[in-house]
């Protein structure tokens, strides 16, 4: 029983069923309406079933056609649902991506953008090297990573680079993300000495200097550079949370995302910077020669599904 009943058989079955009319349903499949007729007759002697009824309009579904006719849509969407699913296995980018990531996770929506990379990409393995922000450019260049996030100005590793939204570049290709706000914190020891204070005078007091790979050190050097000073830097450390530990010990003056400076402000009593500050961009980077590879693709349609 059954054995003959085939997706043709089915499809007629479904296309009458919705249509309620034999010639509409073979326009549908771009048959001839005998081709339906006899295909309705097949599935009819198989059953052993009734599964229309004449009206003055065409034809209509019995009890027992209506419940044969869920059961025939149903295959037919599994099929359509295996088909698809096995051209995506067929033709999903496999390969590896290496990511330099930086600053704190949450800020540049690292779970998220893995989780919209696992689901556009599921054959894609990734390797997630942490560091500082002029880290991610060099280690493009280099071949050590593949794409990565990257704070301040291009320009300080390619003369000609100018990166925006969806900009290409001689070396790099990126996606502006989001604009940051560096402000100056400082010990309550250096408060009157900070308050309302500008570059100039911000200069000679003990600052906490960075690697040039950070962007604090990018960020001030050209500001102060420009200005024909030098930094009074006392110490050197390489993550912004030994930063800000040094200065509610005492020892200077430094850079802090604006979040963060708030929240050492209400927390631990440092002063802001009231009259200076510093903002710079935050973007997802790549080399130009590079961005039609499909890992990297992968990887920038995720952070557009994460970014907007």
């Amino acid at each position: 029983m059954l054995q003959s009943i085939d997706l043709r058989t089915l499809r007629a079955f479904v296309a009458v069923a919705r249509e309620g009319n034999v010639t509409r349903a073979a326009e549908q499949l771009h048959v001839t309406q005998p081709a339906v007729t006899l295909q309705l007759k097949r599935i009819a002697a198989e059953t052993g079933l009734s599964l229309f009824r004449r009206t003055s309009t065409g034809l209509e579904l019995t009890q027992e056609g209506a419940l044969l006719a869920a059961k025939a849509e149903q295959v037919l969407a599994a099929l359509t649902d295996f088909g698809q699913t096995a051209g995506h296995l067929a033709t999903r980018v496999r390969g590896k991506l290496r990511i330099g990531t930086i600053i704190d996770p949450e800020f540049t929506r690292l779970g998220a953008f893995l989780k919209a990379l696992i689901e556009s990409g599921p054959g894609i393995e990734t390797t997630l090297r942490h560091g500082m922000s002029g880290d991610v450019p060099e280690g493009l260049r280099r071949n050590d990573l593949d794409a990565g996030f990257f704070l301040g100005d291009p320009r300080d590793y390619d003369p000609v680079a100018e990166i925006s939204d969806e900009t290409t570049t001689k070396l790099f290709y990126g996606r502006e993300l989001a604009q940051l706000t560096y402000r100056v914190v400082a010990p309550p020891s250096l408060a009157t000495f900070v308050r309302g204070a500008d570059w100039v005078q911000l200069a000679s007091l003990p600052w906490i200097g960075t690697p040039p790979a950070s962007v604090h050190n990018r960020l001030l050097a050209r500001l102060f550079t420009d200005l024909g000073l030098r930094q009074n830097i006392v110490s050197q450390v390489d993550q912004e949370a030994s930063m800000v530990a040094m200065v509610r010990t005492g020892v200077g003056l430094s850079l802090c995302r604006d979040s963060i400076a708030l929240h050492e402000q209400q927390a631990h009593g440092l002063f802001i910077a009231d009259a200076v500050k510093i903002s710079t961009t935050l973007s997802f980077i790549c080399m130009e020669a590079r961005r039609n590879d499909p890992t990297v693709v992968a990887a920038f349609d995720a952070i557009k599904r994460v970014w907007g």
